[in-house]
């Protein structure tokens, strides 16, 4: 049992890697580079530069290894950005899951675990969202996310195709100092670079209706992601019924101020944050039920605030050291 991983030398990718690694799970990556790193693919996992757009080379990956299901977590992230490159995000997202699965069928792969994203849900009307929540997206990204599902869904029943989806929300630390968060978009790092190099973070907003004033957000670890990842794909192997789709949710979430509080006391440096305007279009709390998940995945929070932050603080530092400072 091989399992191929799209995006394998990114972020979330390599921890799930590593996940399957631990599970003793043989996989072979599948990355463009686009935005991954190709030292976070450990040297006796083979690796295959290209694109899934390129359903030949996919389709001959598979058969060369002897693939029997796939994780994919390769295309374009950054929510935001999307707005202002929607053609490059559905190229990515939308294109490249198809063509995904047209490698898939044409290498006679059944098995499917999507990395989807709760930006699916758009600015949900209720306090906790579960996976019954209207989705309406309102990025390209989220969008993108959204069609992805359905074409994967289309293909179960058109060809049997045997599958979740994982939404989650904010994924951050580190499951191994040798693994970071390089996005130049996510809160985690963006602080964290403000103070290694003497400069102030900034919260944006102060008057949410939440009870410090500061938005509401759903932060899970790294590696319980991974984990969960690596139990789905146990599950499909064994031929366990698995939902649609699940929320990987911590259930109460954290405010932005929380996080700043623990940045500070774990990495022992002081600091009074900036407060700027409000956002547009940021809602007062978003936070995910992940009962579901925790029925079916092995699903759990198994590290706190504090731990999600020394991880990521640690491996910055790593990475800072060896001159490979995330971008």
């Amino acid at each position: 049992m091989t399992w191929l991983v799209t995006g394998g030398a990114g972020y979330i990718g390599s921890h799930v890697v590593a996940a399957l690694r631990e599970a003793s799970i043989p996989s072979v990556v599948v990355d463009s580079l686009s935005s991954g790193h190709r030292e976070f693919v450990p040297d006796d996992v083979p690796f295959v530069h290209a694109s899934i757009l390129d359903d030949e080379r996919v389709a001959r990956t598979m058969r060369d290894h002897g693939v029997t299901g796939v994780i994919h977590l390769a295309g374009f992230k950054y929510a935001g950005v999307s707005v202002q490159e929607p053609l490059l995000t559905y190229e990515q997202n939308v294109t490249g899951t198809a063509q995904l699965l047209k490698a898939m069928e044409l290498a006679g792969v059944d098995q499917l675990v999507f990395s989807s994203s709760a930006a699916t849900y758009g600015t949900p009307r209720v306090d906790i969202v579960t996976e019954g929540t209207l989705t309406q997206p309102e990025s390209p990204y989220g969008e993108s996310k959204l069609i992805g599902e359905w074409l994967i869904r289309d293909q179960g029943v058109a060809r049997g195709l045997r599958h979740t989806s994982l939404r989650y929300f904010n994924v951050v630390g580190s499951g191994s100092p040798e693994l970071y968060d390089t996005s130049p978009h996510n809160l985690f790092p963006i602080v964290l670079r403000a103070l290694t190099s003497g400069k102030t973070p900034k919260i944006n907003g102060i008057d949410y209706n939440t009870d410090d004033g500061t938005c509401v957000r759903d932060y899970v670890h790294v590696a319980d992601l991974a984990a969960s990842h690596v139990a789905a794909a146990q599950a499909l192997a064994a031929g366990r019924p698995l939902e649609r789709v699940y929320n990987l949710g911590s259930g109460d979430g954290l405010s932005v101020r929380q996080i700043m509080t623990a940045m500070a006391k774990v990495t022992g440096i002081e600091f009074d944050p900036e407060i700027g305007p409000r956002r547009p279009g940021d809602p007062d709390r978003i936070v995910a039920d992940g009962s579901l998940a925790a029925r079916d995945l092995d699903w759990k929070m198994r590290h706190s605030v504090e731990d999600m932050v020394a991880s990521a603080y640690e491996a910055q530092k790593r990475a800072a050291s060896a001159g490979a400072q995330p971008a």
